[in-house]
């Protein structure tokens, strides 16, 4: 791992209000301790992002969230102020922004994303599920911009 993605988690986990807060009651060990437990934590969401099929960030007005199958991190904040969407993106997660689809309702009734990566046979109905390139397909549509886009690295 990068010494500058590491800096970074670190950066962020020693910034918290409770580690800040254990640091000036004299509580310098845990602090360190659950800071190191954040790091690690991180680190495995960078490493699962870069490595499942349908990981993906994706950033609105609701917040950041990056999407790891059965595991969601997210905040409220946009991507700019959360490191590990932002870290996860420069190194190859696809993005989607939908900041600017102005079509909420067309964007509530677009499909989740599969989980494992596997499709969904029956698309219609609720519940149903497409793979992240058809989800990217449809959204595009409705004018979200996508960064790292996998569509790019199918074969033609």
């Amino acid at each position: 791992m990068q010494t500058s993605v590491l800096r970074v988690l670190r950066t962020t986990a020693a910034s918290w209000w409770r580690h800040g807060e254990l640091r000036r009651t004299g509580q310098t060990a845990l602090a360190r301790h659950l800071e190191r437990e954040v790091v690690l934590r991180d680190l495995g969401y960078l490493r699962l992002a870069g490595t499942l099929p349908n990981a993906h960030v994706i950033c609105g007005e609701g917040g950041t969230f990056i999407h790891l199958g059965w595991t969601t991190v997210s905040t409220l904040a946009p991507i700019e102020r959360f490191p590990l969407a932002s870290l996860a993106v420069a190194r190859g997660t696809p993005f989607i922004d939908i900041r600017l689809v102005t079509d909420v309702i067309a964007f509530a009734n677009l499909p989740r994303v599969t989980r494992d990566g596997s499709v969904d046979p029956d698309h219609s109905g609720p519940g149903r599920s497409v793979s992240l390139t058809s989800y990217i397909d449809m959204v595009e549509k409705l004018g979200a911009s996508i960064t790292n886009d996998p569509r790019l690295c199918r074969s033609t």
